[in-house]
């Protein structure tokens, strides 16, 4: 399947796609000692949920697609050099508004999961995605 949103992310940063179904996509990161924050070697949050949030991205995979709402829990610490795999699928799609070219057209609900190199889960959230009409920079 072709890959139709978010071309241009950064793997180094966000991920690599794995595979790419329909309404399913897994993506992998490979953590790095440029995100830790602290001596221990603790990753940021921050990689983690941009990796589960472009998973989401390619489950929904429309060029115009954007997350609106996350509710997430991070259930395990990452440390820099851990492989994470993030696994989307998309619950739900509901068609819907019309109008100005920036309003949701279709609101997509996707479950994003995070694991570590030993299964276990690390991360877990429900996005709130949006294919909209035109690019939200237009």
């Amino acid at each position: 399947m072709e890959q139709r949103t978010h071309r241009l992310t950064s793997e180094r940063l966000v991920g690599k796609p794995l595979k790419l179904e329909p309404g399913y996509a897994e993506v992998e990161l490979r953590t790095t000692k440029e995100m830790a924050v602290d001596e221990y070697g603790l990753v940021h949050g921050g990689f983690t949920f941009g990796l589960a949030d472009y998973a989401a991205m390619l489950a929904v995979n429309e060029p115009t697609v954007v997350l609106g709402k996350a509710e997430v829990k991070f259930l395990k610490p990452v440390k820099a050099g851990e492989i994470l795999t993030a696994k989307a699928r998309v619950l739900e799609s509901n068609e819907g508004g019309v109008g100005d070219g920036t309003s949701p057209r279709r609101k997509k609900l996707v479950k994003a999961e995070v694991f570590n190199e030993r299964n276990e889960k690390v991360f877990e959230g429900t996005f709130h995605c949006y294919v909209l009409e035109r690019h939200v920079l237009e």
